[in-house]
């Protein structure tokens, strides 16, 4: 009998069998698959794909000297192809979201099941005798065919629900904002594809702009990159934008402000994604989309540190943190407790804040277990019981009075608070053989002139000391000014401007360091994994920030011109605040740490101070000075046991409001 006598009505047992064997086994596998459209769709298209390549090859339909190898590829194709889809997740994903994952995902399935056909036609059925020859073109042309047939419907189903969605969802007035966004990268393009996929948001993209200029003129998701970030202004009018959003978490502050100025020269509010240390836990989303803070405008390099170092130092250790509920104690406590200590022991004073960042940690994380721990550090009995109930691995001592001019008129709390507390935290550590401890210094202790700065410098002291005494890994480590602690100049702007102003500023050309709480600690951190004992590390704060600078930013950001909505008024220094901060006095010499943004300062040798036998009874002269009351001892203890201290009283320096 020749192959043109074959017909497809009268099948052989080998094609009866191979139809028996596909029931029986996509039959189960239908009754478990959700989209089981497309699966119907894949079985019932797949054997016409194969009808499809030996029409294509032999430039006929059905050609008649190959049914049987229609008959049979088609069989296996509809019995192998879907399975292979199934193994694949094809059937599990959501395809109104379709990207290019799902397109990747159906080009390699599509591959994979016909080598599969193709190993059992040409290694067993051919060669056995079973199966008339059949062309060696034909699974490269079914591959190409059967990727099409399984795309055409799922990425309809996508285009589909794109439409109807722009049919159905409506901002909630009736109208979309036109909106730019500034940043073509992988920011830009997440952003975007958000606002497309949610209409109901509000916002219609128009276009972006990005200073690359190889990126100019090209289309993302139907969007042109309309120019660069200088065009701003020209484009808002060209195209009647209502909102700008940028889209640079990795961007510098320089950029930002510049962007945000060309914004305000067009009038154009300003939404931003948060900056990479906002971003440490999350991913790119418009919810996390935000007002420009002065954050973003004094934005440095991203700062990266060896986690894994970090995470070794503290996973499955019992952490206690001291000022846990204060600005950069809290932020101590979330970056923690993202490193699965054991325990987290959150110690502070202030109920109220160490109640919320226990419900916040509760919340994000399940563990560790959390021990929220109401004691004052000058209280050396409670701290003892505290240590004895939850041995700590790792002390992060950061509970401090930190408010310059406040501490110049108390003194004696200054005194029994940074230093008689840190003492005991300290004493009490070596108590218990606590083999690490890290305590949060400040500029401020470098060449100090306040009450705040020189306790500072004393509390230093105390942990070189107690590291020699102990031999235990017990550092310092020495920062600027934190944008948005309490108490700082950031919330204080805040509220000035809020009530109309005017800012005040102490001097015109006062500077300070700055840097963003998260940042920090992050490099707070990976200090205390190079710490062995009694050193001072300092961290690379950049370049000083002038106030004045500040103000402005602050004052155009809320969308007003400073010196005519808000004013600015110089009221001088205040007791105790210098021009200028400091990193490191005169003798101390920087020696590179395994970060580059983390400096070691030698250890200063603390000998026989100004007729006191050693450290220890120099403090407790201090700490009983401070329990009396005495300021005049105190003060002259402070400059025996820190002979660079020099108080500095408060000139005025007053200028006219501008």
């Amino acid at each position: 009998m020749s192959r043109a006598d074959i017909s497809p009505r009268t099948p052989r047992p080998l094609q009866t069998s191979l139809w028996f064997c596909a029931k029986r086994a996509i039959a189960p596998l239908a009754r478990r698959i959700r989209n089981r459209h497309l699966f119907a769709w894949d079985v019932a298209t797949q054997p016409l794909v194969i009808v499809a390549a030996f029409s294509l090859r032999l430039e006929r339909f059905l050609p008649p000297n190959y049914t049987e190898q229609i008959y049979v590829y088609g069989l296996l194709t509809a019995l192998v192809l879907p399975l292979v889809y199934y193994a694949a997740g094809m059937y599990r994903r959501f395809w109104r979201y379709a990207s290019s994952d799902e397109a990747e995902l159906i080009a390699i399935a599509s591959a994979i099941g016909t080598l599969v056909t193709a190993v059992i036609i040409y290694g067993a059925l051919v060669p056995l005798g079973a199966l008339p020859s059949v062309p060696r073109s034909i699974p490269f042309i079914a591959a190409m065919l059967s990727t099409m047939a399984a795309a055409l419907p799922r990425y309809a189903i996508r285009i589909a629900n794109r439409y109807r969605s722009l049919a159905s969802k409506t901002a909630p007035g009736g109208e979309s904002a036109r909106v730019l966004i500034a940043g073509a990268g992988d920011a830009g393009h997440a952003v975007l594809r958000e606002l497309q996929a949610n209409p109901q948001l509000g916002y219609a993209p128009v276009g972006l702009v990005d200073d690359d200029p190889t990126k100019h003129g090209l289309i993302l998701l139907g969007c042109e990159v309309l120019g660069s970030t200088e065009a701003i202004p020209a484009l808002s009018r060209k195209h009647r934008i209502d909102r700008l959003i940028v889209a640079m978490p990795s961007a510098p502050g320089s950029v930002i402000r510049r962007i945000t100025a060309l914004a305000a020269e067009a009038r154009l509010p300003v939404l931003t994604l948060p900056g990479v240390y906002e971003l440490i836990s999350g991913d790119v989303s418009i919810s996390r989309l935000r007002s420009v803070r002065v954050e973003d405008l004094l934005r440095r390099e991203p700062v990266e540190i060896d986690r894994s170092q970090v995470q070794a130092l503290l996973r499955d250790r019992t952490v206690l943190v001291t000022g846990g509920g204060g600005s950069i104690g809290s932020e101590i406590c979330r970056q923690v407790a993202a490193c699965q200590p054991a325990r987290l022991v959150i110690l502070g004073h202030g109920e109220n804040s160490v109640y919320q960042i226990g419900q916040e940690i509760a919340r994000q994380h399940r563990r560790p277990p959390l021990v929220l721990a109401i004691a004052d550090i000058r209280d050396r009995s409670r701290l003892d019981e505290i240590f004895r109930l939850y041995p700590p691995d790792v002390v992060l001592h950061a509970a401090a009075h930190k408010h310059v001019p406040l501490m110049e008129e108390n003194m004696p709390d200054a005194v029994s608070n940074n230093i008689r507390g840190t003492l005991n935290v300290v004493q009490v550590a070596m108590a218990h053989n606590v083999p690490r401890l890290v305590m949060i210094s400040s500029d401020k202790a470098v060449n100090p002139t306040s009450i705040m700065g020189v306790t500072k410098r004393v509390a230093e002291l105390i942990i070189q000391d107690a590291a020699r005494r102990s031999g235990q890994a017990y550092v310092a480590v020495r920062f600027g000014n934190v944008l948005g602690s309490r108490g700082s100049v950031v919330p204080l702007f805040e509220s000035q401007i809020a009530s109309g102003g005017p800012v005040t500023i102490t001097h015109p050309e006062v500077r300070r360091y700055f840097m963003t709480i998260p940042e920090a600690v992050q490099l707070v951190l990976q200090a205390a994994t190079f710490g062995h004992g009694g050193e001072l590390f300092v961290l690379d704060m950049g370049e000083p920030i002038r106030i004045r600078d500040l103000a402005h930013d602050m004052i155009a950001l809320s969308g007003l011109k400073p010196g005519e909505d808000i004013e600015i008024a110089y009221v001088g220094l205040r007791p105790g605040e210098k021009l200028f901060e400091e990193l490191n006095v005169r003798d101390e010499q920087h020696v590179p740490s395994p970060h580059e943004k983390i400096f070691v300062l030698r250890p200063s040798q603390t000998g026989e101070v100004d007729g006191f036998v050693d450290l220890q009874q120099s403090v407790a002269a201090l700490i009983a000075a401070a329990s009396a009351g005495d300021t005049g001892e105190i003060s002259r203890l402070l400059h025996a046991l820190v002979p660079e201290y020099r108080e500095m009283s408060a000139h005025a320096v007053v200028a006219e409001p501008v």
